[in-house]
């Protein structure tokens, strides 16, 4: 009888032709049907162009098996626990990130595969940025140590190790543990007989670093497919990693996209029938009557238990090595699980008084207020420039020393995406030189909510409360009366200023002031004040008030200005998605 596995995922990352596959390869027992590079076109090019997979098990370290009951009797020879280390080898080329990326959202942890003579490259360096967002656990493995001369191997092991100890100093690896192997000494044109060199040791220490994750299979089942084949007179088998819950034999599944449900007629994980498998498990499923062309890869689920997308709200973090602004109405490639598409942006933050809240990552609050923001704000952050007499109100932004802890994005997508709530969302710029020094990963964040109609912009987006706050500043010419006032530069010429009539504003003496019509036709308001002008006012505004009389009640030229500008506020939100587009003021 065969004992309990454990089953734990393993990425195999790092940059093209670094020896990953050769490294999976040298350590795995057993391989599943889409293993080191099977695909014709992978061997014609000699590079991994998909997700591989294979595995190994070795028997599950102490410190991992459940605490004994009382006296537990011995297990029979062959039934110990196991634990099976499945490895996702992803492949290395800069342009296949997008299939990179699909296969970091699987694995418990990460193998950087460093290129011991040619150190951090950047695709490298783009793995290990993935590995900070969707994995917890890192071990480089120091490649191709063979090609060394031997006499100064150890010194150059020695000084890689410390330069890649640097590189993880400023991220969530600092002192994850390296190793030097040979995967394949002599290269892919080597006689097998060559033995790999480190391997014992690198399994020892996989063994050592190995979580086991925290497996519910309570919840819906979604299972994340990689790869799908037919077999003669069996059917169509879709292999991949359980996301989320369980699957049995005779359940009943559904490809979303398809909008397909099939019954699972039979199970296998690595060439083993099963009868059920659970989240993280890598399993073949074999259903009947469905076309494998029908679907690469995707998502397989519980029926009716995933929606299909056209745009979702995330909450979102900026990629620290990426260089430049994160800009409102800016495109990016939009990775959810194994689906990339286009999708437009526009970031929001919380009110500047809710700067310091706790961030929320399991829902959105639709009956809170948000701040517009042109950019995503970091330390640093500039507000653009706007026009003369008119500026958006940024209160608390990160250009005064203050961002907020949380910041969000809507996420408007160029064709629907079908996808669980609260799975990661990676923003790049996949279209970028390949060939540059650069991060082309932008942002991550978490999917909080969906929007599922396809006419969301008039059904939902009116629902979500995202403003601007606009600020006009204009002075005030001269004084009408004791209770009224002549202003100016606050509207262009040809605004319209009954939009404006009953808005409140603010003289810099400290009156407040509502706005009562036009003056004439050059974009200058007369502006009611109930409570009268102050005696200091007054004495501020004599010039203009003296020359009044004399020049009649009219708009004539050459007024002149009292000896002190008096400065005209006026301050109001604009929701972004209010389609009467109305001015809101604060009561």
């Amino acid at each position: 009888m065969a004992g309990r596995r454990v089953n734990v995922n393993v990425g195999v990352l790092g940059h093209i032709d670094s020896g990953k596959t050769a490294l999976a390869r040298a350590l795995s027992t057993t391989a599943s049907t889409a293993a080191f590079d099977k695909q014709p076109q992978s061997r014609e090019r000699g590079i991994t162009l998909d997700l591989g997979f294979s595995c190994f098990s070795v028997p599950l370290p102490a410190r991992l098996r459940p605490a004994p009951l009382g006296a537990e009797p011995e297990p029979e020879p062959g039934a110990e626990p196991r634990l099976q280390v499945t490895l996702v080898d992803c492949p290395g080329h800069a342009s296949l990130i997008r299939t990179i990326i699909g296969g970091a959202q699987i694995i418990d942890l990460m193998m950087l595969v460093i290129d011991v003579t040619k150190g951090m490259q950047t695709q490298s360096a783009e793995c290990l940025v993935i590995g900070q967002i969707a994995c917890q656990k890192l071990v480089v493995v120091l490649n191709k140590t063979d090609l060394l001369p031997e006499g100064k191997r150890q010194a150059a092991i020695d000084k890689m190790t410390k330069k890649m100890q640097k590189t993880l100093e400023n991220t969530k690896f600092r002192g994850a543990p390296i190793i030097p192997v040979a995967a394949r000494p002599g290269g892919p044109d080597a006689p097998e007989t060559e033995a790999p060199q480190g391997i014992p040791e690198l399994i020892e220490l996989l063994a050592s670093q190995i979580s086991i994750p925290r497996r519910d299979p309570s919840g819906p089942f979604l299972m994340s497919v990689d790869h799908c084949f037919s077999i003669k007179g069996q059917g169509t088998v879709m292999t991949g990693t359980i996301l989320s819950g369980s699957v049995s034999l005779g359940d009943s599944v559904e490809i979303p996209t398809l909008k397909v449900v099939r019954r699972v007629k039979s199970m296998q994980m690595f060439h083993t029938p099963v009868a059920s498998a659970v989240q993280g498990d890598r399993l073949g499923i074999c259903v009947t009557q469905f076309d494998p062309r029908l679907l690469e890869r995707g998502l397989a689920c519980a029926p009716e238990s995933l929606h299909t997308v056209h745009a979702a709200l995330v909450s979102v973090e900026k990629i620290p090595y990426f260089r430049g602004a994160l800009q409102t109405k800016a495109k990016f490639h939009i990775t959810v699980g194994h689906e990339t598409v286009m999708g437009r942006v526009m970031f929001f933050s919380p009110a500047p008084d809710g700067f310091a809240h706790e961030p929320v990552l399991d829902s959105f609050d639709f009956s809170q207020e948000y701040l517009f923001q042109e950019q995503y704000l970091c330390p640093g952050s500039v507000p653009a420039e706007t026009d003369a007499g008119e500026a958006d109100g940024r209160a608390g932004q990160a250009s005064e020393g203050c961002c907020p802890r949380q910041q969000w994005a809507l996420v408007e997508f160029e064709k629907p995406v079908t996808c669980p709530r609260l799975c990661l969302v990676i923003g790049s710029r996949l279209d970028a030189d390949i060939h540059a020094n650069t991060c082309r990963l932008a942002f991550h964040g978490i999917l909080l909510h969906g929007l599922e109609d396809k006419n969301y912009a008039e059904s939902a987006l009116p629902g979500l409360r995202v403003y601007k706050l606009k600020q006009k500043h204009g002075v005030v010419e001269r004084v009408m009366d004791d209770y009224s006032v002549i202003g100016r530069s606050l509207f262009k010429k040809e605004t319209n200023i009954q939009l404006f009539v009953g808005l409140k504003v603010h003289l810099s003496t400290g009156e407040l002031g509502v706005i009562a019509s036009a003056f004439g036709q050059s974009g200058k308001f007369k502006v009611h004040i109930p409570g009268g002008l102050s005696p200091e006012s007054k004495k501020i505004l004599t010039p203009a008030l003296k020359k009044r009389g004399r020049a009649g009640r009219g708009e004539e030229a050459g007024q002149p200005d009292p000896v002190q500008h008096v400065a005209l506020s006026l301050s109001f939100k604009r929701y972004v998605f209010d389609t009467h587009k109305r001015m809101v003021q604060s009561p």
